[in-house]
């Protein structure tokens, strides 16, 4: 990604070209450049055109030879980077578009080392006796799933935790993967997929629908008749518009907060890396010097994403369950309320 990022001048690489470029979406996966020639996956491109119907080819037509049956890159504009068709008058649409892009690509192999991960750890179960202890990689996941469960789904979801410790273990381990994923340097690794924004609202819709759908009558009370003063509620009902819309800034936040901090970790390591080719025509001591800092910082930097990367996936899982917990409030209270009304009548 470097080379291609170096001004024709010899000026040295354009740090914002080179940010934008990994943080960009592609039809194609760039592996890697050799002596100025690009080693590219090309991927397939799906779309479906108002006048022509649908069309799927592989985006190496458009990477080698620019235009593919009227359907090419826009370069700039509102839909850059996105597929356009040209239509008879000269001018361009943009066609509904579901290609499997680098990012789409980089989920489907990160769902599918998700899946190994926990299907490997169940083979190791097949088989084996209730006394024996677990071996090998399900010894490692079944440390994880335990502490997970004890440590934080367990206290933030309370009594009905069995319902949801499915869930939370899955959006754990696919967002821990997807972290670590990203910081691998070469294929099937680089694709920072948990720094897309849309990755990460469909994860925070995920929980948003979790949360109110199995939210018990108590909860929605809180929100439209809280337990204060009336003038807070009637006739501006100030404080239930207060609770309403706490219902979108939770899940907001969730998005918001995983999406911040893995974008900007990349973002600190590749403008570290970019100071040995910034400084590579400022002479030979000082390119140096900045090449032995830029690299100490960008090792420092990764050790620090790798811890990152866990603990956004606990914060995120954390935090989803604790806002799973606070709906299931009101269910407990009624189970409570239920079971001591039954013993009273006995």
């Amino acid at each position: 990604m470097l080379p291609c990022a170096l001004s024709a001048r010899g000026q040295g690489p354009d740090v914002k070209e080179i940010v934008l470029e990994h943080f960009s979406d592609s039809y194609w996966w760039h592996i890697c450049t050799v002596k100025g020639k690009e080693t590219v996956l090309p991927l397939p491109v799906i779309v479906h055109s108002p006048s022509t119907g649908w069309h799927c080819f592989s985006s190496r037509h458009l990477f080698s030879e620019g235009e593919y049956d009227g359907f090419y890159i826009a370069s700039d504009g509102e839909y850059e980077g996105k597929v356009l068709e040209r239509q008879a008058d000269g001018s361009s649409l943009r066609p509904f578009d579901v290609s499997i892009t680098r990012t789409v690509a980089g989920i489907f192999i990160n769902s599918t080392i998700t899946v190994l991960i926990v299907f490997c750890a169940v083979r190791c179960y097949r088989g084996r006796k209730a006394t024996d202890p677990p071996r090998g990689w399900a010894s490692v996941m079944e440390m994880a799933v335990d502490s997970l469960v004890e440590d934080l789904i367990k206290p933030c979801v309370g009594d009905s935790w069995r319902r949801f410790a499915p869930f939370l273990l899955t959006v754990f381990f696919f967002i821990l993967v997807n972290n670590l994923m990203g910081l691998v340097p070469f294929f099937p690794g680089g694709v920072n997929v948990t720094g897309n924004i849309a990755v990460t609202f469909v994860l925070a819709l995920a929980s948003f629908v979790v949360i109110n759908i199995f939210g018990g009558r108590a909860y929605w009370k809180d929100i439209f008749w809280p337990d204060v003063p009336v003038w807070l509620k009637v006739p501006v009902p100030v404080i239930p518009l207060i609770e309403f819309v706490g219902i979108f800034t939770k899940p907001f936040a969730l998005m918001i907060r995983l999406f911040a901090n893995m974008l900007a970790g990349h973002a600190v390591i590749i403008c570290l890396l970019c100071v040995i080719f910034v400084t590579a025509g400022s002479g030979v001591l000082l390119n140096t010097s900045m090449s032995a800092v830029s690299l100490l910082f960008s090792i420092f930097m990764n050790a620090l994403e790798l811890l990152v990367a866990f603990l956004q996936a606990y914060v995120f899982t954390m935090l989803s369950g604790v806002f799973i917990g606070l709906a299931q409030e009101g269910k407990k209270k009624n189970i409570y309320n239920k079971t001591d009304s039954k013993i009273l009548e006995l």
